[in-house]
């Protein structure tokens, strides 16, 4: 299999990105050194996990940065790896390092993109889902990802609503025409992007996960604040763009829907 000189050039620096990253970052992921400012910075969010919610994947896999903990999985290198190719790829000033943020400060509002994983499995007080409903409806955008099946979306919707009543802000399937994938790639039709886990099985889904859903929540004036990855992994494509064994094809639409939103994000 022959990669895209872009996506083979991303390997590379994917690799020695996250031998920089657990050499440069503390143990909860911040930066231990200050920076200059920057037009875009990325932010994963770290969150409580529900008591008894499962949140590893159906093939085993799921161990994040610091042990087995849902909100790190595939962390840092997924998230390093993605903003080597935003920089590579695009014109914006992005900061070369990710941040971790929880819901516990104001931190957040520093972030204009938070992206979250197996969120099936998050939980929320009064205090946190407020300060994320008001970091969304000041101009925030939240992307989640790699949660599969029936099951891990009911659990998904339970942290949700503590955040955004179903009333105020219905959930909407995201089409080929949508403007968030017409950014700046004109993705139109997508494909189901599968983790890691592809290589072994063949299967480009997980529990009962057979067909990806792009979906959104939009605020009162239309503009998307969550954007949805049901059915998916975008993360693991990033993080295992380098391996000659993952099909570049998922690797690629896992790096164009992730440009085209962090550019929608800071565009709406």
């Amino acid at each position: 299999m022959r990669l895209k000189p872009e996506i083979a050039a991303l390997c590379l620096l994917g690799l020695s990105a996250a031998v920089w990253a657990f050499e440069a970052y503390d143990t909860y992921g911040a930066p231990s050194r200050e920076d200059s400012k920057h037009e875009f910075a990325w932010s994963r969010l770290r969150y409580n996990s529900a008591a008894g919610a499962s949140s590893g994947s159906s093939f085993g896999f799921g161990f994040g940065y610091g042990g087995y903990r849902a909100w790190s999985r595939d962390y840092p290198k997924a998230d390093i790896v993605f903003l080597a190719a935003l920089r590579r790829l695009t014109r914006v000033d992005a900061r070369s390092y990710q941040q971790v943020v929880d819901l516990d400060s104001d931190a957040i509002f520093n972030f204009p993109f938070v992206y979250a994983v197996q969120v099936q499995t998050w939980s929320f007080s009064d205090a946190q889902a407020k300060r994320l409903r008001e970091y969304l409806l000041k101009g925030g955008f939240l992307m989640v990802d790699d949660f599969h099946g029936t099951a891990d979306w009911e659990s998904f919707l339970a942290g949700l609503r503590a955040v955004l009543p179903a009333e105020s802000y219905p959930i909407t399937d995201l089409n080929d025409n949508d403007e968030i994938f017409h950014v700046l790639y004109d993705i139109g039709h997508r494909i189901q992007v599968p983790g890691e886990q592809y290589v072994a099985t063949g299967r480009t889904y997980e529990k009962d996960g057979y067909v990806p859903k792009w979906r959104a929540i939009r605020d009162s004036k239309g503009r998307i604040i969550v954007a949805i990855c049901h059915n998916m992994h975008l993360g693991d494509a990033w993080e295992w763009a380098d391996d000659s064994e993952y099909p570049e094809e998922f690797a690629s639409m896992a790096f164009r829907v992730g440009i085209d939103y962090v550019m929608y994000s800071m565009t709406h």
